[in-house]
């Protein structure tokens, strides 16, 4: 089977074959726009990972969606009013409930943060079409620009250079020829280089008209028109942390032998991390001191009600992915058939929720067994559910590190993926199992590492964010 590491190690190798990364087509770095997209197609092409399993929109869905991206264009526009903002902030479309209302966990506390003393708006994409905040004076709506950039999509087309399709047919066939599969990267290519060619001019007037000092994003390399845009400008670009970050995540992974002069075009100039762990120099194309170790507020906001309660001894808990949940799903069921005296929870991700019984149906016939819940709901705190549980299970989703946060003790499946983790397996601070059996011969026999928590999710330091934002 194709594993991660493999798609990887063949992304570097061209990388550095055909210097990729700054590599111009139609006037843009366009590795950079489809080098995720074109990771995410290999794993779906070659069944590496599964599909995420999250309920598509119908076709009803995508119609009703127009009226509202109209209304808002013209009502939440971000080009509207003459004033200037030092702080634009380019937050998570997916957002979570806490606090009684719609919140992007990874962008709050630098909202309240700001709130009395610094003048800034937060720029807000849809999700699945709809905005789910809400409404505040400080924010705005991208709608206007997608609706555009849609548009300029519809009316526009591109014509590859000769020199540029020798490049993309060369890349494309070392591609196709190691993974035995069909791509059609020229396609790819089309849509990413005309959504950014639009955005970007979008961008340059947005910051031209708000004047800021600094911009924060979420998820960076899904947003290279704005990071490419400031950077242009002379804006300081900073990344938000949104997720797990490993050597073999292509959103932040360029090994040296893939850079020039070590810069990464549309990369941000600096990375606010859940703590010193995440990210290091052999891989991150931005020098240690530019990632700054900030806290993951949510997680100390909303983890320190459960902290401290007991953990029921014979509780294992789950930790579903889309992608992975077909392998993790078989797991628990076959696990659970060789069990009495645990307790077994199945949590879903909310992207699973609408489809499980569809998708997973041995875990349907086996939800209604005593021993066995699954949760489909995010009623029930992720948190608490860690807290009460002395093992989880899973495969690389960052409520893994959350769960060691709780002294879980942590079972890693093996599937494709479970390369993100290999720093931890080989720490011991977590063990890896192949099948159900060796997951009930390891439950009590492994006795993982000391561990520092704080390297993983430190306090929220509100000093050394004052420091970034006062001296960017």
């Amino acid at each position: 089977m194709v594993s991660v590491r493999d798609i990887c190690e063949a992304f570097f190798s061209l990388e550095e074959k055909y210097n990729l990364n700054y590599q111009e087509i139609q006037g843009c770095f366009a590795w950079q726009l489809i080098r995720m997209h074109l990771y995410y197609d290999i794993t779906r092409k070659t069944q590496m990972f599964g599909a995420p399993q999250q309920k598509s929109l119908s076709l009803l869905d995508k119609v009703n969606s127009f009226l509202p991206f109209f209304k808002n264009s013209l009502l939440h526009n971000p080009f509207t009013g003459k004033y200037n903002k030092d702080i634009l902030i380019f937050d998570h479309p997916r957002k979570v409930i806490f606090n009684d209302g719609y919140y992007d966990i990874y962008s709050n506390f630098l909202v309240d943060f700001l709130s009395d003393d610094y003048s800034f708006e937060v720029l807000e994409s849809p999700y699945l079409n709809h905005h789910f905040t809400q409404k505040q004076d400080y924010i705005s709506y991208t709608d206007a620009i997608q609706l555009g950039s849609y548009i300029h999509k519809k009316l526009n087309k591109i014509e590859f250079s000769q020199s540029e399709k020798e490049l993309i047919l060369k890349v494309q066939n070392e591609l196709e020829s190691i993974f035995n599969i069909e791509l059609n990267i020229p396609w790819m290519l089309t849509t990413h280089i005309l959504n950014f060619q639009y955005d970007y001019k979008k961008y340059i007037e947005l910051f031209k008209k708000r004047n800021p000092k600094m911009v924060f994003v979420v998820v960076a390399y899904e947003n290279h028109p704005i990071v490419a845009a400031a950077k242009h400008l002379g804006i300081e670009v900073i990344e938000l942390q949104h997720g797990t970050i490993t050597d073999y995540h292509l959103g932040y992974s360029y090994p040296e032998k893939t850079r020039l002069n070590g810069e990464i075009p549309y990369f941000p100039d600096k990375i606010l991390s859940f703590g010193d762990y995440w990210l290091n120099e052999d891989t991150c194309p931005i020098i240690q001191e530019n990632v700054i170790p900030i806290g993951f507020s949510y997680f100390e906001s909303q983890s320190k009600d459960f902290i401290g309660i007991e953990a029921i001894d014979n509780q294992i808990l789950f930790i579903s992915q889309g992608v992975i949940g077909r392998y993790l799903s078989k797991l628990a069921v076959e696990f659970a058939k060789t069990q009495k005296d645990l307790k077994i929870i199945y949590k879903l991700h909310p992207g699973e929720y609408a489809t499980w019984r569809e998708n997973y149906p041995e875990l349907a016939e086996v939800s209604s067994s005593h021993n066995f819940e699954v949760i489909d709901n995010s009623e029930v705190p992720l948190y608490k559910l860690l807290a009460e549980s002395n093992y989880q299970v899973g495969a690389f989703s960052t409520a893994i590190y959350e769960g060691l946060m709780f002294n879980c003790k942590t079972f890693i499946l093996d599937v494709p993926g479970v390369e993100y983790l290999n720093d931890l397996i080989e720490k011991g601070y977590v063990f890896k199992i192949r099948d159900a059996d060796d997951l009930n011969d390891n439950l009590d026999e492994f006795k993982p590492a000391v561990y520092d928590k704080n390297f993983f999710f430190k306090n929220f330091d509100k000093d050394l964010l004052k420091r970034v934002v006062d001296n960017g």
